[in-house]
């Protein structure tokens, strides 16, 4: 028998793992943060802010989205300066630059700006909107009650 839509409860999937590939996906990120240190680095660096969220407010995927999205195109940016010279003091270089810490910590901000901000923007777009229509809406019925008089309109209205 099928259940009806709005009784239906989402399947929840987890994953587990045996304790074989727990050791298998340890060591294969073992392997990756040795052979790829220096853009791990600006990696965990520059992704603080999505880390952050990711810990704190696990459950918002919409902001975690928004924030995410942004903060790994201004991580992204600085890590292409990695690829030049591949090596862990040019990633200290590059985290010590001011503006490259600006760039991919400003970027989540933005993120984040725009997560609170969007809705305010679309309400004040619909509100624009809504008004311009009612106005169009008594333009129109001016224009009614100069062709057809004002008696027709007032009998309307009593109804």
């Amino acid at each position: 028998m099928i259940k009806p839509l709005k009784n239906r409860q989402p399947s929840k999937i987890k994953i587990q793992f045996n304790p074989l590939q727990k050791i298998l996906l340890l060591l294969g990120l073992i392997v990756l943060v040795i052979t790829a240190l220096p853009a791990v680095v600006i990696l965990i660096i520059g992704l603080l802010p999505t880390i952050t969220i990711i810990l704190i407010d696990s459950k918002n995927t919409n902001k975690l989205t928004m924030v995410g999205c942004f903060n790994l195109a201004g991580v992204f940016i600085c890590l292409m300066n990695i690829f030049n010279q591949f090596n862990l003091h040019h990633a200290i270089t590059i985290l010590g630059n001011v503006f490259n810490i600006i760039i991919m910590l400003g970027t989540a901000a933005l993120g984040m700006i725009l997560y609170y901000e969007l809705p305010n923007l679309f309400l004040l777009i619909s509100k624009a909107s809504a008004q311009k229509r009612l106005h169009n809406i008594d333009h129109k019925l001016e224009k009614i009650a100069e062709e057809w008089g004002k008696e027709c309109i007032a009998e309307i209205n009593q109804k």
